[in-house]
């Protein structure tokens, strides 16, 4: 049973080998998009089978680990290379490969033409390789290895456009900031080895081991170093607040690429991370109240930057730093379930809205393209009235949107509204549960505001673009239509497997499925957490003002941007440095040019000029002109005429005869 785990993971390795090598010689775009696409879904179908496998057997059955190979082996330690299959890591094998198939296959279509198109698809093959190890890995040091390894292909897909300074930079702002987070994940790495090594004699980096022995670990002290390490890694890979600012940078990638980082692979691997070691956590009551802290205060954030942004793409990417503060905040309050649960819906509304934003952009750029003009593709200021070119696009946008803003039956509503309640009515965190909750419904209405204000100004109202130009927009081919089409229907139906028990007759399938994952900490918070008792009635009520926080949200955006377009002019007039900050990210990126960026310039600068060019240069250029100088007064005994050697010769005969007769 699982034996045939390790395909998952190794097919993308063999796309990403084949088109890696071979790619440049193969040429044809079909056959090497067709290569990509295929490896991914063969993964897919693998997934599919091990999902059904899990499925069959008793909850308390549903862990299994597979050894691929030995590896390292010394003393007490050990650390193979094998894979842990339980309802968690189904999962998200099985989003990292349904999401990712999709993407490929869009893929094919948007990035035809492509100078570097082979390139492109090793690169999306050894991304999703890198997402599987890492969610697969039985123990911390595969684990790390996929985390790596996504930093890696990150770096990769955003700079894809190296030509580019602006792609460059990002993409190294990427990898330099999640090198930040990394050295946080293995401090809490070391920290939690050393612990259990040093106080049971047992050396195990093992999650199953871990999870077994977690009894041992005390509350607080120690535990709280180590998470709060983990945390920090998990701020940078999950881009929350204060390592955030490379994820609206990564737009400079590929569209594809960004549905990628933000639905199915990279920016999830910090909130799986503290599932996966959730019974961990939850025996630090105070890195707890931070994560759930961090979470809600990024959540608001990036909502609020978002509603400034005009290029189609930041506005989603901010909506992604600040959904992933709405998992963080589930997280933190202990609802684990609920935070995995956000992260899968997401995954398919999240990848629509990028999918489609690249549809956009897309029928943007033929248009742009045939009338010579050079516009901005991606700002939402020359769109508008697009639905009547692109019916499929602007349908699973909308009903994406519908999803995200939290608007009942769509999927979106059922995990953030599950989110907002636990935020409420958890029992570890007091009196500040209701902040928590109401940082989150603020953070709710922020987003409905802001993605039905992306709606209106691209599909609604008068088109904007160039007049002599309009007739060139058209829907986008099959090839693009189809994965959008898949992941809108995922994003109205997706939530229904984690409906609330309180909304019908149907149990929550999706919290009762990665109960054995969360059972132990579960038990683990009620020996700290006061438990807390509710009644539906108060539930019903939440949730009914959830969605009228966001039914208020789309009504502020009509207003502004359908009734009377003049008002959001009229309010940047009135308040014009409330509008610059926030059009302005709050000027995060100058503050940390400020901190960090401009004095390690000025100290790189100062190494260089103050040691490296007096210390290092001087001595080196120092002994040259040492051994100069010498050479000088050496060369002039070198004259080249023969006469003059055998006068020398002759001196030193008579010379040494002299010092003979004379001794």
């Amino acid at each position: 049973m699982f034996e045939n785990v390790w395909l998952i993971p190794l097919f993308p390795l063999i796309g990403f080998l084949i088109n890696g090598f071979f790619g440049k010689k193969i040429k044809n775009e079909a056959v090497i998009g067709g290569i990509g696409t295929l490896m991914i879904f063969l993964s897919f179908l693998v997934s599919c089978g091990v999902l059904m496998q899990l499925i069959g057997l008793p909850a308390e059955q549903r862990v299994f680990e597979k050894v691929v190979f030995p590896w390292i082996h010394c003393g007490n330690f050990k650390a193979d290379m094998a894979f842990l299959i339980d309802p968690l890591s189904a999962v998200m094998i099985m989003v990292v490969t349904g999401v990712g198939s999709l993407i490929h296959l869009y893929s094919i279509g948007y990035m035809h033409g492509e100078e570097g198109f082979y390139r492109f698809f090793a690169y999306l093959n050894l991304f999703c390789m890198s997402m599987l190890l890492l969610v697969l890995g039985s123990n911390m040091l595969v684990m790390f290895i996929g985390w790596e390894g996504v930093g890696l292909c990150s770096y990769l897909l955003i700079g894809y456009y190296f030509e580019k300074k602006s792609a460059g930079d990002a993409a190294k702002k990427a990898f330099v900031m999640n090198r930040v987070g990394d050295f946080g994940f293995l401090i809490g790495l070391f920290t939690l080895y050393w612990w259990f090594g040093s106080n049971h004699n047992i050396w195990t980096i093992n999650f199953v081991e871990i999870k077994a022995a977690s009894h041992l670990l005390p509350y607080g002290g120690v535990v709280t170093i180590a998470t709060l390490c983990f945390f920090l890694g998990a701020t940078g890979k999950s881009a929350q607040l204060p390592l955030y600012t490379w994820l609206p940078d990564a737009m400079e990638g590929p569209t594809p690429v960004s549905a990628l980082i933000h639905a199915a692979t990279m920016v999830t691997a910090g909130v799986y991370m503290i599932g996966r070691m959730s019974f961990v956590f939850i025996k630090s009551p105070e890195t707890m109240m931070v994560v759930a802290v961090v979470g809600a205060c990024t959540a608001i954030f990036a909502a609020t930057i978002g509603t400034a942004q005009n290029d189609i793409k930041r506005v989603l990417a901010y909506s992604t730093v600040s959904q992933l503060g709405f998992m963080f905040l589930a997280m933190g309050v202990g609802a684990f379930g609920a935070g995995i649960f956000h992260l899968m819906t997401h995954a398919f509304f999240k990848a629509c809205l990028f999918l489609g934003s690249g549809s956009v952009i897309h029928a943007m750029h033929h248009a742009l393209h045939h009338g010579h003009l050079h516009d901005d593709a991606q700002d939402m200021r020359n769109m508008g009235g697009l639905k009547k070119y692109m019916p499929i696009t602007f349908l699973t946008f909308l009903v994406s949107t519908i999803a995200i803003a939290g608007i009942p039956g769509f999927s979106g509503f059922f995990s953030k509204d599950e989110i907002l309640w636990q935020a409420f009515a958890n029992p570890y965190h007091g009196g500040l549960n209701i902040v928590l909750w109401g940082i989150g419904c603020i953070a709710a209405m922020f987003t409905a505001f802001y993605m039905f204000r992306l709606v209106f100004m691209t599909f609604f109202g008068e088109c904007r673009i160039n007049p002599k130009v309009k007739d060139h927009l058209h829907e986008s081919p099959l090839v693009i239509t189809i994965p959008l089409m898949v992941l809108g229907f995922l994003a109205v139906v997706g939530g229904y497997i984690g409906m609330p028990k309180l909304m019908g007759m149907l149990p929550n399938y999706f919290e009762h499925w990665l109960d054995p994952v969360f059972e132990l900490a579960n038990e683990y918070g009620k020996e700290y957490a006061h438990v807390g008792h509710h009644t539906h009635a108060l539930e019903w009520g939440l949730m009914g003002l959830s969605v009228v926080i966001a039914v208020i949200g789309i009504t502020i955006a009509f207003t502004m941007y359908m009734a009377n377009n003049k008002l959001p002019e009229k309010f940047t007039s009135t308040f014009p440095a409330l509008h610059r900050a926030v059009y302005n990210k709050w000027y995060m990126d100058e503050l940390y040019d400020f901190l960090f960026v401009n004095p390690c310039k000025g100290f790189g600068n100062l190494l260089w000029k103050g040691f490296d060019v007096v210390v290092v240069d001087g001595i080196v250029n120092g002994v040259g002109k040492i051994f100069m100088g010498l050479s000088a007064g050496i060369r002039g005994l070198q004259t080249g005429y023969t006469h003059n050697y055998a006068l020398g010769m002759t001196l030193g005969a008579v010379v040494i005869v002299a010092l003979y007769i004379f001794r």
